[in-house]
């Protein structure tokens, strides 16, 4: 895939498990484990604003697009 998400990373910047990030944004833990493993083929813009807004950071830090070589 060329989009990685890095929603591990922010979880970890703000010191929160994915547990706490789903009862917090209202979406479930498989959901999120998926995204998180980069298992998804689509997020929707009111998931990526939530996790934003949750997690005090912007859509690039989640995803980010990698060409490949």
């Amino acid at each position: 895939m060329s989009i990685r998400i890095n929603l591990d990373i922010e979880l970890a910047k703000n010191k929160m498990s994915l547990t706490e990030l789903s009862e917090r944004v209202g979406v479930s833990m498989t959901n999120l484990s998926l995204l998180k493993n980069g298992k998804v083929k689509a997020i929707r813009f009111s998931t990526l604003e939530a996790i934003c807004e949750t997690l005090n950071c912007q859509p690039g830090d989640i995803l980010v697009y990698e060409k490949k070589a």
